[in-house]
């Protein structure tokens, strides 16, 4: 039996939890998407509470018997044993209050067990006099977010560099097969497929920086601030203290925030990550897009390249196969820029000294992080890597286009070139047979003056070396 606010309650003898996680449990029946959905954020909890025990000893407002068992539990908990307790839902009322006691409850129960006490001896080790010392969930909570993200970004950016190498190594086999480019989707000038592949890659470098960028935003944290910022029962140093631990736990740049009343209810970081999350996804949309128009067909589409066939395409239409991975990450891609329309609202919503709307911030950046992982592996594993050129098809769209006529421009100026364009068009006819029936260029000028490969201006220095 445990007794809060509102009276006695039971709690499960097993459990490591107490009794306001087993309100929550009650109150919060929601998703069933619980906390420990993302073990990241277990640990970053482990982080915080750790680094909040670390500094309230060099303060001198915790006895280091106390933090000693702190220790302990934090790094049980940090291996993931107690992932299990930590089972309130992410959609809750409360500004995150229920997932800060799930921790401070756990962490304490924990920390007894494991110095030879029973759960609940909490005169030893307490989960608001103790685990919850100097905090509040109004600082803790924002923070263990920000940790779980710097704690994850890491994995992403991994995961989309080798994305970004076989856009590379795709864009290396396909450097010198030229094909047409295409603006509004009408043929434009010549390119090769290879530069096709290596724009791909740079874009999504760009992306990376983002990322790493964004990441910036997540080191500034209000520890200390307690309930609205004014620093409330945190002693002295606190606050500097607990920044420092936080950087040596997670090899960040961790500082306080400057303005520590701002900060409480101060989105901007959180905005700033999810952002660069959606243009991860508006980015992979896109590419996925283009592939998709460039494998359509086989027979009635571009066809220029080749998709590798995962499985039958359809219930009723023998012989079809469909790009379902490029679909599935442009399925993916619309989640994540919905999931940052939901941070925007969470953080204008709140209201004067808090943001109460901070779970479904961490909740959906989290899922975010997960889906573009996921499926930025599968995208490269089940897609890129097996991409194949359909020269024969690239070789008679470069033999029948119109839009090799651009180059002639600086020869015989802007109209001459679209009457001889026009009338390509208008007859059915290349554009090279019209320039030749009507001795426009000799044979020599049309080789040095619209030999596709030239007109590409292909510089393959310009790409980066595999290592």
């Amino acid at each position: 039996m445990e007794k809060d606010l509102l009276g006695e309650k039971a709690v499960p003898a097993d459990a490591y939890y107490g009794v306001q996680t087993a309100r929550a449990l009650e109150n919060f029946q929601i998703s069933g998407v619980q906390i420990n959905r993302y073990p990241e954020f277990i640990e970053a909890w482990a982080i915080v509470k750790l680094a909040a025990a670390r500094a309230n000893t060099d303060v001198g407002a915790m006895k280091k018997e106390t933090l000693d068992a702190i220790e302990k539990s934090a790094a049980a908990v940090r291996k993931g044993d107690y992932n299990n307790q930590f089972t309130v839902d992410w959609y809750q009322g409360g500004a995150g209050t229920s997932t800060n006691m799930n921790a401070n409850e756990v962490m304490a129960n924990v920390a007894l067990e494991l110095t030879g006490h029973k759960k609940g001896e909490y005169g030893v080790v307490e989960p608001h006099d103790h685990l919850n010392m100097s905090q509040s969930t109004n600082d803790s909570y924002p923070t263990a977010i920000k940790v779980a993200l710097i704690l994850r970004n890491g994995k992403l950016i991994a995961e989309l560099e080798k994305l970004v190498g076989s856009f590379r190594a795709k864009g290396d086999a396909f450097i010198d097969i030229v094909k047409m480019g295409r603006t509004e989707l009408q043929d434009a000038v010549p390119m090769t497929l290879g530069q096709e592949f290596h724009a791909f890659a740079s874009s999504l470098e760009s992306e990376v920086t983002g990322l790493r960028e964004a990441e910036k935003q997540l080191y500034s944290q209000n520890m200390g601030a307690t309930a609205i910022g004014t620093g409330l029962n945190a002693p002295k140093g606190y606050s500097a203290k607990v920044a420092t631990h936080l950087a040596a736990l997670t090899g960040k740049p961790i500082v306080p925030a400057t303005d520590m009343i701002a900060a409480t209810w101060d989105q901007q970081g959180f905005v700033a990550y999810s952002a660069a999350l959606k243009s991860v996804a508006i980015k992979l949309s896109k590419i996925s897009s283009d592939l998709i128009l460039l494998d359509s067909g086989p027979r009635a589409g571009l066809n220029e390249i080749e998709l590798p066939e995962m499985q039958p395409g359809s219930s009723i239409m023998p012989g079809k196969v469909n790009p379902v991975i490029p679909e599935l990450v442009n399925l993916v891609t619309f989640r994540v820029m919905a999931n940052d329309y939901a941070v925007t609202l969470a953080a204008h919503s709140g209201q004067l000294q808090l943001n109460a709307y901070e779970p479904i911030e961490g909740l959906v950046m989290m899922e975010s992080q997960d889906l573009l992982y996921n499926t930025s592996m599968t995208f490269r594993t089940k897609a890129v890597d097996g991409i194949k050129a359909n020269d024969k098809v690239l070789a008679r769209y470069m033999e029948t286009t119109v839009g090799i006529v651009t180059a002639l421009n600086p020869i015989i100026g802007y109209d001459k070139a679209t009457e001889l364009a026009n009338e390509a068009y208008k007859s059915g006819k290349g554009l090279l047979e019209v320039i030749r029936e009507k001795k426009i260029l000799t044979d020599q000028q049309i080789a040095d003056l619209l030999n596709p490969a030239k007109l590409t201006n292909l510089d393959k220095n310009a790409y980066p070396k595999k290592k």
